[in-house]
């Protein structure tokens, strides 16, 4: 096997499918690479037990062949490798890596041990990449860390016809977002359960436009664009529905623009202590965002507009609301609130007319509200 390829081509390509192999494993070819090349396609393969990635890149083939190699070594060598042409070779049981007077010669590992990669899943449809990348990005906050609860680490993704639903909770927030995308035939329809770390990482490392193509089955779902193509195993379980949660009955209104509020929570949480509650008063033209205890304290007051009562003080944990507001990239921001220790749904807008309006928000997060400390 010999092939020659560009140092940032080569780098790239093995990141790509070296950000799926397990960072320990009880079995070491897991850790490897494949590299195979034929007829001017270099592809290179990486799994583990939940997931799986091949890329194809043009490459000059000079003899056609295959060969194992750990990925994180190589990948540390092509990030060390002088920029220009790079020539790749097996050599009896090494595998050597030069370019511009630099050479490197990596052991390789046994081919009749590597497992096969799982096939891609039946496709379904494409969904932009940059809009998908987004969606992710403004649910994954909510997402649980807990890996004793399994399903609640994970993204719900759910297809109705031309509408994705993503959402995400970890029984404190929920967070939900929706976008259309194209399916392959009219009457899709699919509910499962990713990992949240998994599907960022899909999501990030598709790039910034075109068209995924999504696949799914009953126990995997794909993700192909352009030469890469990657699979994930699904979480077991499902994640409750927000439809009951979510809706308010006769809530009180606030709104706000967004920048100004996320700098004042950052500036005002600097005296909180671990999750002590930030205080959001909301009162005639104005809120008044205060955190901390007795002598240690910091407040500040932002404009807001408030309707359906005349004051209402609620409070929330300071990470919890930070990451709440992070997700929106809108420059108002509205809380609909049930009252203090009860649900506060919070959704983005371009401006106060649209904040007014009952058209349902293609983004939304719910948070609990704790007590405010008297």
């Amino acid at each position: 096997m010999e092939f020659r390829i560009e140092r940032g081509e080569l780098t790239d390509a093995v990141a790509w499918a070296a950000r799926v192999l397990p960072t320990r494993s009880p079995v070491p070819v897991l850790g490897g690479l494949l590299l195979e090349a034929a007829d001017g396609v270099l592809r290179i393969s990486g799994l583990d037990y939940e997931a799986s990635a091949r890329i194809e890149v043009p490459a000059g083939t000079v003899r056609p062949g295959k060969v194992l190699v750990m990925g994180r070594r190589l990948l540390d060598v092509c990030r060390v490798l002088p920029e220009g042409a790079v020539e790749c070779a097996v050599e009896g049981s090494r595998f050597t890596v030069t370019g511009s007077g630099a050479g490197f010669g990596l052991s390789v590992l046994p081919l009749d041990d590597y497992p096969a990669l799982p096939p891609l899943p039946e496709v379904l449809g494409a969904v932009d990449a940059e809009e998908f990348a987004a969606a992710v990005a403004d649910v994954t906050v909510a997402a649980g860390r807990d890996d004793t609860l399994p399903t609640l680490t994970g993204i719900r993704l759910g297809l109705d016809g031309d509408r994705m639903t993503l959402a995400a909770t970890d029984r404190y927030r929920f967070a939900v977002r929706r976008l259309t995308w194209k399916p392959a035939a009219g009457d899709v329809s699919a509910d499962v359960v990713v990992s949240a770390r998994r599907l960022t990482e899909i999501a990030r490392s598709f790039g910034r436009s075109g068209p995924v193509r999504l696949a799914l089955d009953s126990g995997s779902a794909g993700f192909e664009r352009d030469g890469m193509r990657t699979t994930v195993r699904l979480l077991d379980g499902r994640l409750p529905r927000h439809d009951k949660l979510f809706a308010l009955s006769d809530p009180v209104t606030a709104v706000t623009d967004l920048a100004p509020l996320v700098e004042a929570v950052k500036r005002v949480s600097v005296v909180a202590d671990g999750d002590t509650p930030l205080q959001l008063a909301f009162g005639s033209g104005s809120v008044l965002l205060q955190a901390g205890y007795e002598d240690d304290v910091a407040t500040q007051r932002l404009p807001a507009e408030l309707r359906g009562t005349e004051e209402l003080t609620v409070a929330f944990k300071p990470s919890y609301l930070m990451d709440a507001l992070a997700s929106f990239d809108t420059p108002v921001v509205r809380f609909l609130l049930m009252g203090p220790g009860q649900r506060a749904m919070v959704t983005g807008h371009a401006d106060r007319a649209e904040a007014a309006g009952t058209a349902e928000p293609v983004h939304q997060h719910l948070l609990m509200s704790v007590k405010p400390l008297v």
